[in-house]
């Protein structure tokens, strides 16, 4: 009995030090409240982003596909654990060249400025494959930028063309590379080989690329995103025939594993099966349900927990007592999820939260009802407890583990909402599976009587019953 009571006030403490976390976690230097939960754009507002989305050179029947691939790379940027509840989605909007526009709609909640709302997207960068010019071609065009500087610095006009070419051409885009990733050469055995970057190019690419290593054999290929060179790696001169087909290369090179895979994501970034996304709209957006609705919603929310504790306590008595101590922490345990994952509420993640509320209630409900039965078959309080325990389990465990299906399959199948909805209602069950089965039943048996006796029988009575 001692170590039971002793486990039972460590995990009273547990709580109260969770709760503590709770209330103090980023609290600002100057000393001001704590910092809320990130609030979904329904309930916090937010920023609204819309992209006007190059297609021109995508076959039409692919369209779709690439605009749906787009969307599911920008959302994965900005809800990295699908919790966040960013809203991305495409629309067709006016007709242009006899097609119709594809746009981009990004609502990003929580962010009122918008530069950081492109941060937070990422900027939308251009991957390019390009071919140096010859080198006369090159001396050339330097020649002319050289010429040009000297004559802006001494005032002068200066006409020669060549001075604004590049000396580069664009010979392959970001959207024709599949993947690529860090690997290691495996020419080690011991040190398990060299880092490198390993690409794969669909069929167009393929091709493309195989002409352009093979009429570069010797020289480098300099690999740009958005104008800026990431990657200049030279074609073995074995190439010179054939060129790297098969769609797959390697670049190597003195890469530490952090080099290749940083490179590996800047090229996956720049991979995005788009020509070009021009940003047409951004604004900062109220919330639909404000400040109001957050406070009146946290007001329900606390209203609701008093009656369920009431309703507890006087129906249930001790039990009752311990069922709002276990509820208690169960809600603290809860919060602290939400800020460690972090998870950005929306009304329907409260909702989601709620309900799993319901069932940790429903759970104490049941052991309590078994223990009564057992009580009335004139058990002692010990075995009462451990019987009704042991008999509402399968109850407990096919409910819950129901609900645990259906948030697996919403949060799986459901848009990033849904998501939201799922993960707060799925975190709740498990944490209520913990908060009935393990807390109740610690407490419970911490403070059980060997018998009862006198105003014991009203303590660990039900209802009218004593």
């Amino acid at each position: 009995m001692l170590k039971i009571r002793f486990i039972a006030v460590l995990l009273l403490l547990a709580g109260l030090g969770i709760g503590y976390y709770d209330y103090t976690k980023n609290i600002a230097p100057d000393g001001q409240p704590p910092a809320p939960f990130k609030l979904g754009l329904d309930l916090s507002g937010g920023v609204y982003l819309e992209y006007l989305v190059d297609v021109s050179s995508i076959p039409e029947a692919e369209v779709t596909d690439n605009m749906a691939t787009l969307r599911d790379l920008i959302e994965d940027r900005v809800n990295v654990f699908g919790v966040s509840e960013p809203l991305v989605q495409t629309k067709l909007s006016g007709v242009f060249g006899g097609k119709q526009e594809q746009r981009l709609v990004v609502q990003i909640p929580g962010v009122t400025d918008v530069e950081k709302a492109r941060q937070a997207i990422g900027r939308i960068p251009v991957l390019e494959f390009k071919e140096y010019l010859p080198d006369d071609q090159i001396k050339a065009i330097l020649e002319a930028k050289k010429e040009k500087l000297q004559a802006l610095k001494d005032g002068k006009e200066y006409t020669n063309p060549l001075a604004d070419m590049p000396t580069e051409v664009v010979k392959l885009s970001g959207k024709n590379l599949t993947h690529a990733e860090l690997q290691f050469d495996g020419s080690n055995q011991i040190s398990g080989g060299k880092p490198i970057v390993a690409l794969q190019f669909d069929e167009e690419g393929a091709e493309l690329f195989a002409e352009l290593t093979k009429n570069n054999a010797g020289r480098s290929i300099p690999i740009f995103v958005d104008g800026i060179m990431i990657s200049d790696p030279t074609v073995d001169l074995e190439y010179a025939k054939t060129g790297i087909t098969g769609g797959k290369a390697v670049i190597s090179g003195k890469f530490t594993v952090k080099e290749a895979k940083d490179l590996a994501g800047r090229l996956n970034a720049g991979a995005l099966p788009v020509d070009k996304m021009t940003e047409v709209e951004s604004q900062v957006i109220g919330a639909t349900l404000g400040e109001q609705a957050v406070r009146a919603g946290v007001q329900a929310g606390i209203f609701g927990l008093i009656m369920i504790a009431l309703f507890l306590i006087l129906w249930y008595r001790l039990p009752g007592i311990i069922a709002v101590t276990s509820l208690g922490i169960y809600v603290v345990i809860i919060l602290a999820i939400f800020k460690l994952m972090p998870v950005t509420l929306t009304a329907a993640g409260i909702a989601g939260f709620i309900l799993s509320m319901g069932m940790a209630v429903d759970a104490n409900i049941l052991i309590f009802e078994r223990m009564k039965e057992e009580l009335k078959a004139g058990r002692v309080l010990k075995d009462a407890i451990e019987e009704g325990f042991k008999r509402a389990w399968p109850s407990i465990r096919d409910g819950n583990l129901s609900s645990l299906i259906t948030t697996i399959i919403l949060f799986w199948f459901g848009s990033s909402l849904v998501q939201g909805f799922a993960l707060t209602f799925g975190v709740g069950v498990l944490v209520s599976l913990f908060s009935a089965i393990i807390l109740s039943r610690t407490f419970l048996r911490s403070i059980a009587p060997t018998k009862i006796r006198g105003f014991g029988k009203v303590l660990f009575g039900s209802g009218i019953h004593f």
